[in-house]
C-alpha cells in the first residue's frame, strides 16, 4: 500500500536532517494518513478511503464526499478519486432517474 492519499494526491516528500554542525543526511516527510469511512449520499453506502488529515477536513468544508467531488476538476483529482467520481456521479444519475 502507497503512502499517498486517495483522494488528494498528496505523497511522500524528501528533505534533509541538518545537525548543528550543519552535517545533511536525507529523510523523509510521510503523510499523515488515516484509513476512514466517508459517507457518500449518492451511492448510499460509506467508503473506505485512505486520506491525509487535510483532506478529511477539505471534504467536510465543502460540504462532503458527494459535494467534494462533483466541485473539484479531474485535472486535480489522482485515477482512484476520479473513479469514484465516476461511481458517485453514475449513482446520482441513476437516482434522479429513478425519482423522475
Amino acid at each position: 500500500m502507497s503512502r499517498r492519499c486517495q483522494i488528494t494526491g498528496k505523497g511522500v516528500l524528501t528533505g534533509n536532517n541538518v545537525s548543528h554542525a550543519n552535517n545533511k543526511t536525507r529523510r523523509r516527510y510521510l503523510p499523515n494518513l488515516q484509513e476512514t469511512s466517508l459517507l457518500s449520499d449518492a451511492l448510499g453506502a460509506s467508503v473506505r478511503v485512505r486520506v491525509t488529515t487535510r483532506a478529511l477536513r477539505t471534504i467536510e468544508h465543502n460540504g462532503g464526499l458527494d459535494a467534494f467531488l462533483a466541485t473539484t476538476p479531474n485535472r486535480d483529482l489522482p485515477e482512484e478519486a476520479q473513479a469514484l467520481k465516476r461511481r458517485v456521479a453514475r449513482a446520482a444519475a441513476n437516482r434522479a432517474a429513478a425519482t423522475a
